[in-house]
């Protein structure tokens, strides 16, 4: 499942060993200023740090956009972009070892990988792509004033030296229009959590005050309004019934350790051989402080799919109006054949 969207849909190919990363956009209205200096300042919050616990991995992220932009401006049509891979590397002693909670077992099995080398698209180097994507409906969503902040809440504490650690980190949408969100399964709140889900390492999320909540009495927790049908609290953070009701989004995203440890683990090769798996500098230590814009891409894409789909339902029902008001005085109807109801009516 290489996409990921309805209206505004997002795709992308190619893997951490492979020559390049590519991709492409759809659903971005024709006209749309695209910042490139946006974009490239994104990738440059995604790309490693001087830090020793930061990946040694070198790549300069430097992105091609090959269609659907001129002179700055989206053109309406699908937008394809490619980020060659000029650090490529392949770990030649651990190539044929399972790497403990990595995907060499879960691809094997699924797809008869047989070399890590194979395993490549499950790298996070492919949220190269989604911060591009990213980038591009923050674009979009722009005159419309919606922002996005991340931060890290939390982070473990290495055990010793070579160890990894997770992260908890915690992300604020403002200025979402109330009424977005299409329940019953397809919910804002539910689509937030598997796009956050589908980042790498993610294992957990929660909406407000979470998992917290299980601990709460009602009248502890309850969102009350006022007579400006304002909102005193806001412990449902920002969605309720699958559906923005105009505050603050406000979620959280724990992160797993990242599973590359610079100390011997023992395990077995794909055949099943006893062997020991020694990680190298090419992993970092803590997705943080990385996975901030890949946070925010996600919640864009989101946040702007559900936008384009509440605007599509807006134009039909004006449609379906003007249909209404017109079929009053003329014997035919404006609303097309494909768009009426099986029984002829509106």
């Amino acid at each position: 499942m290489d996409s990921f969207g309805r209206l505004f849909t997002i795709a992308d190919w190619g893997d951490t060993h492979g020559p390049f990363m590519e991709g492409s956009i759809r659903g971005v209205p024709a006209g749309t200023a695209i910042d490139m200096e946006l974009i490239r300042a994104e990738l440059a919050r995604r790309a490693p740090s001087a830090s020793p616990t930061s990946t040694q991995r070198r790549e300069p992220d430097k992105v091609t956009f090959l269609s659907g932009i001129e002179n700055g401006l989206a053109t309406g049509e699908e937008i394809r972009y490619r980020i060659p891979n000029r650090d490529v590397k392949i770990a030649s002693d651990s190539n044929h070892i399972l790497k403990p909670s990595h995907a060499s077992y879960t691809y094997n099995i699924k797809y008869g990988a047989r070399s890590n080398e194979e395993c490549g698209r499950a790298s996070a180097r492919q949220t190269v792509c989604r911060v591009v994507a990213g980038a591009v409906a923050k674009c979009v969503l722009r005159p419309y004033g919606i922002t996005f902040h991340s931060e890290v809440v939390s982070t473990g504490q290495p055990a010793s030296e070579g160890d990894t650690v997770g992260a908890l980190v915690r992300c604020t949408i403002s200025h979402v229009p109330a009424g977005l969100g299409e329940p019953v399964y397809d919910k804002f709140d539910a689509r937030l959590a598997a796009a956050m889900l589908s980042i790498n390492a993610a294992k957990g999320f929660e909406l407000g005050e979470g998992f917290a909540a299980a601990h709460q009495c009602g009248s502890q927790y309850n969102d009350t309004q006022n007579a400006d049908f304002s909102f005193n609290s806001n412990h449902d953070g920002g969605v309720q019934a699958g559906i923005t009701n105009g505050q603050d989004i406000i979620f959280t995203v724990a992160f797993k350790p990242i599973p590359t440890l610079q100390i011997p683990q023992q395990t077995v090769t794909f055949d099943g051989e006893p062997a020991t798996y020694t990680g190298n500098n090419r992993n970092d230590r803590c997705v943080a402080p990385r996975v901030l814009p890949i946070v925010e891409a996600m919640a864009a894409i989101v946040t702007l799919d559900f936008l384009l789909i509440d605007q599509q339902q807006d134009t039909i029902q004006q449609l379906i109006q003007q249909n209404l008001v017109y079929e009053k005085n003329h014997a035919y109807p404006l609303v097309p054949h494909h768009m009426r109801h099986i029984d002829g009516s509106n």
